[in-house]
Formats: C-alpha cells, structure tokens, sequence
C-alpha cells in the first residue's frame, strides 16, 4: 500500500462529502468540486476521515491509490480554507492591474498583455507589482500562476520578469572583457 494513502484525510466541520460509485463529491463553504475514481480505487468514510485503499494489488492502484488520496486532501482543504499563490514582476515599468476577472500586464513588449481568468480563480493586485491569486482548486491556481509567469519568465542576468514571490533567482555573472 502507498505510504501517502495510509493516512487518512480528516473532514472539518462544514464540509460535505457524496461518496458515488465512480465519483467523490465535496461541498464547503468555497465552492463545490468533484473528481472522478478509477475502478482500481475504492474511497471508504469512517466518520469524519476518508480512507483511500487499492481495490488490487497491482503498481498502478498502489500508485493511484495515493495519487487520489492527494487529490482529496486538497479538494477538502480548498473547499474550506482555499488556495492562493502570489507573484512578483521585477523590472522598470512592469505593471499589473486586475479589472474584473481581467488581469492586464505591462511586461515591457510593444504591447500590454491581458489575461482572462477561468472560472474560479479570483485575481488581486495589492499593489503594481504584486498580484494574488486565489480559488478552491490548487491545480487550477497553480496552472494559472504559471502562465502568466510564463509572458516573462525570470531572466538569470537581472532577475526581471514575473517570478512568484517565494522564489529565488539566482544571478549570472556578466561577460568580462
């Protein structure tokens, strides 16, 4: 059995989880997400802890066994608490502005870059240089965190571009003569 799947996930108050035959369901305050199970897995509730178990005892439903059990992990801890990931742009006269479920860039091209949000991802711009995203699914917050840090991703001369905020850049030397 996968190490990850033998800990069980714990289910605060406030959060609904529907157990289907192929298909998990969790409800919380935040939102509502779902996701799909593979026949090699089986999901058992024992009072407020989900225990995700391989229904054979091949390598792959070992594997998924504990890939799953991640994935609900994370659909219970978005639905109540949520997601977010911050970025930072570094150079002269990059900008961020976030307009409705718009977020426009200045990243030094000859022109400025406007990105959509999807559905569930909520976008904030504290100040020019920061921006803040936010949503229930950390896949989706992650993937929409590296798109937009993917228009200018950080150069290893200056450091400029959109890095997130945790992120270490580190420094080339410059050519001598």
């Amino acid at each position: 059995m996968s190490r990850v799947a033998k800990n069980p996930v714990v289910v605060p108050s406030g959060v609904e989880v529907t157990l289907a035959a192929n298909e998990v369901s969790v409800k919380g305050p935040l939102g509502t997400m779902k996701q799909a199970l593979n026949s090699d897995i089986t999901v058992v509730r024992e009072g407020d802890m989900l225990l995700c178990k391989a229904a054979n005892s091949s390598k792959q439903s070992d594997a998924m066994s504990g890939t799953i059990r991640a994935i609900l992990a994370n659909m219970v801890l978005g639905v109540s608490k949520g997601f977010e990931r911050k970025l930072t742009l570094v150079g002269v006269g990059y900008r961020a502005a976030a307009a409705g479920d718009t977020l426009n860039l200045t990243l030094g091209f000859s022109h400025p870059v406007a990105y959509k949000m999807p559905a569930g991802v909520k976008v904030e711009t504290p100040t020019q240089t920061e921006v803040v995203l936010k949503g229930a699914d950390k896949q989706r917050v992650g993937q929409v965190a590296a798109e937009i840090r993917a228009f200018r991703e950080p150069e290893p001369y200056k450091g400029k571009g959109v890095r997130y905020s945790d992120e270490v850049v580190i420094l080339k030397e410059t050519k001598k003569k």
